[in-house]
């Protein structure tokens, strides 16, 4: 699971040990394509080589969620033989750290 690298303190107030610690604390990443609700007797019919269509163009941008809290979006990239997300907007640090903590 990817883990996000806090960036390093500039300020040159030494970091609070508590801080530092929460600094260091790994969260899913998760990058959501779209979402869809289905009737469970829909479901207990899927099989292998079922598809399930969204309605969400291609070109929609995907969202991209911290601890399942969304903080920002962005665009699908190919990085050699496997997909990326390049952010192309994201919230307020002050807000992203507030809803990792709200529930």
């Amino acid at each position: 699971m990817p883990v996000l690298h806090a960036q390093p303190n500039h300020s040159g107030a030494p970091p609070t040990k508590g801080l530092d610690r929460i600094l260091r604390l790994e969260v899913p990443v998760v990058v959501k394509l779209a979402e869809r609700k289905l009737l469970l007797s829909e479901v207990m019919r899927l099989g292998v080589g079922a598809i399930i269509e969204f309605v969400k163009s291609s070109n929609e941008p995907l969202e991209l969620l911290i601890n399942n809290k969304m903080i920002g979006v962005g665009e699908t990239v190919k990085v050699g033989e496997n997909f990326g997300l390049r952010i192309t907007r994201i919230g307020d640090m002050k807000q992203v750290v507030q809803s990792l903590g709200s529930k």
